[in-house]
């Protein structure tokens, strides 16, 4: 499960890369995820996590950029602007880096909330094992990055409390999760706060 499995069609325009709003929120929150191992790379030398902010009320973004979990510190050319999707097409068109392999994913859920001004998609053994089939998990037959998963997505904001929980689990993508909230701020609580219940506050 890699950042650089990109499997939708990509319409990307490449432009000057220029600090833009919420940069240094995202490299900040990207650090202190890199710290506590949701965001990284694995063994194989292949990176994990992702996170994402909303451009004002609009449903674009930015989002780190595929194959940057490696990555130290990114510059704003390591990021994407994703400008518009299509699930069933399985398409989307950025600018800038080409992006996340996850950024379906995100884009389904700024869709479905129009609360959600930024979303965190990391990896943690712990959490994935101890979480899904406890609060709102896709379905293990889905697989990261599709329009499936998208799909998936949208169907738990119809069918169960993943409003409340801002948070959900990929049953189908070993140690994959995803919280979302008003903002990064948000977004990392629920992680934070999900990790000290689940870890009785340890490590």
């Amino acid at each position: 499960m890699s950042e650089t499995g990109i499997k939708f069609t990509c319409e990307r325009t490449t432009i000057e890369a220029t600090p833009f709003a919420g940069f240094a929120q995202l490299n900040a929150y990207r650090q202190r995820l890199r710290e506590i191992g949701f965001i990284g790379i694995d063994a194989k030398g292949i990176g994990f996590g992702n996170l994402s902010i909303r451009q004002g009320e609009t449903n674009a973004f930015h989002i780190t950029g595929s194959a940057t979990g490696g990555k130290l510190k990114l510059s704003p050319g390591d990021y994407a602007r994703v400008t518009a999707c299509d699930f069933e097409k399985n398409w989307l068109r950025c600018e800038g880096a080409v992006a996340s392999s996850e950024s379906l994913t995100h884009a389904a859920i700024y869709e479905a909330d129009a609360d959600a001004g930024a979303v965190i998609h990391g990896h943690n053994l712990g959490l994935w094992s101890a979480l899904t089939g406890n609060v709102p998990t896709i379905s293990d037959v889905v697989e990261y990055g599709t329009p499936e998963m998208a799909r998936e997505v949208q169907h738990l904001f119809r069918t169960s409390d993943v409003r409340n929980t801002k948070l959900f689990m990929m049953a189908g993508h070993r140690e994959g999760l995803v919280s979302f909230g008003k903002d990064l701020k948000d977004a990392f609580a629920v992680l934070m706060r999900t990790k000290a219940e689940v870890t009785g506050g340890r490590g």
